[in-house]
């Protein structure tokens, strides 16, 4: 689920995840990518197929999120 909100001072409950990035030894390279999760989306219970959906979207993640209806 992306809702494209702002997340508040106020939204407590929301998170923020950076995903680093390595190299093919499994170093971290310095460079990584964030992720912010708002409390509404955690408190639907969808922040894991969000970080799954958005993270195979950006290519850390093969065969995980499939689309459902």
């Amino acid at each position: 689920m992306s809702t494209n909100r702002l997340i508040d001072s106020k939204d407590h409950s929301s998170v923020q995840i950076n995903i680093g990035e390595v190299d093919e030894n499994g170093r971290f390279t310095g460079g990584f990518h964030t992720y912010a999760i708002c409390g509404m989306v955690r408190s639907l219970g969808e922040s894991d197929d969000s970080i799954n959906r958005l993270a195979t979207t950006d290519g850390y993640l093969n065969n995980v999120w499939s689309y459902q209806k």
